[in-house]
């Protein structure tokens, strides 16, 4: 079983016709997600969208590449093995 990581994606949008699409693919990935929060700044005309996962090293790179792939979109991932899991 591969090592879980946790990362931290830093996510800008553009062009906010592809919301749709984006959320879809986060979906598609929220069992990975510890938490999200996205900003609306209108002054610049961007979403700014920070999402915290913990997930698997090839899961957060899939994850990167897919969203980086929508027009107007811009990824960058910062992970770090951080932590033990606690035990249930």
């Amino acid at each position: 079983m591969e090592e879980k990581r946790i990362a931290l994606l830093g996510i800008i949008v553009e062009d906010m016709t592809v919301t749709e699409k984006l959320n879809r693919i986060l979906h598609d990935y929220s069992a990975y997600v510890v938490g999200r929060m996205g900003i609306p700044y209108h002054d610049r005309g961007v979403a700014i969208i920070s999402i915290v996962l913990d997930a698997p090293q090839n899961v957060i790179s899939t994850l990167s590449g897919k969203l980086g792939m929508l027009p107007g979109v811009s990824v960058k991932a910062v992970y770090q093995k951080a932590g033990k899991e606690k035990q249930s």
